[in-house]
């Protein structure tokens, strides 16, 4: 097995069924590819995507691209959408997140970097926005969303909020968007600690109750949630901060709200929101079943998806965040111990159980998606299926995954691979 991978073939590794983006090269800045959102057009006749594109992760030249198919299958070269352009110093835009209006106007929202950071430039900024009339061709610029400030935001009203939303937004029991994002703690409320992986972190939840009338950006209508402002809080095991983020979503056919989300301590953690968002159950540890062993998985993140037979998907690493000479635990990093402790990645099958104290039970996990320990890119990383998406289109089911956040690439997930996961009853 060769530990030097060719850059122009490597993308075979995780035997993909769909080829998105293989990158140029470096000189094109578009050697980092993640947080790969794939979804339907208004229409439904195409599938489109946006996803961040850099040279390198945290290098300072985050973009938002904009690409489409009309098959799923063929994908011509992506466009530039917003952020930063090679070779100039445009504020970045990272973290892009597209929400489909039922009037069909499209709206793009993303972390705009501004003159103040509070010292991480791509998870510091306002809510910018852009939206298109016509199928994702054309884009306008509309307002920056304002955001409320909390008690975790810099003191100074100057400096924007850390923040970031990193999946396709969900519909609530009353056909209304929502989305969770990651509040990372302002170094002016904390002391700095070693190292962004130690930073602290909580979920917290936005509400869009207006934007299937597709208003400009300036009238939109925006509840941020939970009402305690503090959000979701899973304490960090050296820091005693709160460090849980990138909150994943999926409805339940009793109208409750379920998130998955990512945390420190190896696990994937959960919490239940009966009343829409404004208040959620403590979270706890995601287990297979009530009693059962815990489900296993490094600080990444958990996304969960709802499926349109009625079951849910959980795409993870079932690890607990050591793998070979790697833990994420150590208090002092020599290296990078994400780039190799996310992978391989997994599958389970999640069924609704109502009268359960944990309303989602899971099947025994699958190896889907393995790099074999191989970093490529410059960042160097090892990790496969991290910030994914997934789409039922046309009979097909397919997950979307960055390989190593360098390739963006397919994989079908036919009935026949699911149908042996057996979920306890």
């Amino acid at each position: 097995m060769t530990t030097t991978p060719d850059p122009a073939t490597d993308w075979q590794r995780s035997n993909p069924d769909l080829v998105v983006y293989l990158p140029k090269g470096e000189q094109h800045h578009d050697t980092d590819n993640e947080h790969f959102l794939v979804f339907e057009s208004p229409s439904g006749n195409e599938l489109l995507t946006i996803w961040t594109q850099s040279s390198c992760e945290g290098r300072g030249d985050n973009h938002a691209m904009i690409a489409r198919s009309a098959d799923g299958k063929t994908w011509p070269d992506p466009q530039f959408l917003r952020g930063t352009r090679p070779g100039t110093t445009d504020p970045q835009a990272g973290w892009a997140f597209p929400v489909v209006s039922r009037s069909g106007r499209i709206y793009c929202f993303y972390t705009k970097q501004a003159e103040l950071n509070d010292g991480n430039p791509q998870g510091c900024g306002t809510m910018g926005c852009c939206y298109s009339d016509d199928e994702g061709h054309t884009w306008t610029d509309g307002a920056e969303v304002p955001m409320p400030r909390n008690a975790f935001d810099n003191a100074d009203p100057r400096v924007p909020r850390n923040w970031i939303v990193w999946q396709l937004p969900i519909r609530d029991r009353h056909g209304r968007v929502f989305t969770g994002y990651t509040q990372t703690t302002s170094p002016s409320v904390h002391p700095p600690v070693e190292g962004w992986w130690q930073w602290g972190s909580r979920c917290q939840f936005m509400r869009f109750d207006n934007l299937d009338e597709g208003p400009d950006p300036a009238d939109l209508v925006v509840t941020w949630l939970p009402d305690d402002t503090r959000g979701l809080e899973v304490a960090h095991p050296h820091t005693g901060q709160s460090a849980v983020s990138e909150p994943s979503l999926v409805l339940l056919p009793d109208g409750r709200l379920f998130t998955t989300m990512r945390a420190w301590t190896g696990h994937v953690w959960y919490s239940v929101s009966t009343d829409d968002g404004h208040t959620w159950r403590p979270p706890a540890i995601m287990r297979y079943r009530d009693g059962g062993e815990p489900v296993l998985h490094p600080l990444a993140p958990c996304p969960i998806y709802a499926l349109r037979d009625g079951r849910y998907l959980l795409v993870f690493h079932n690890n607990d965040g050591r793998v070979g000479t790697h833990n994420q635990r150590d208090v002092h990093w020599n290296t990078n111990h994400l780039d190799f402790v996310r992978n391989p990645a997994f599958l389970a099958v999640g069924e609704f159980r109502p009268d359960a104290e944990q309303p989602l039970w899971f099947s025994p996990p699958k190896q889907l998606l393995d790099t074999d320990g191989i970093p490529i890119g410059p960042k160097g990383t090892a990790e496969i299926a991290t910030y994914t998406s997934l789409t039922e289109w046309r009979g097909q089911r397919i997950l979307w995954y960055p390989d190593r956040k360098y390739y963006l690439l397919g994989k079908y997930l036919p009935d026949e691979l699911l149908g042996d996961m057996t979920v306890p009853r």
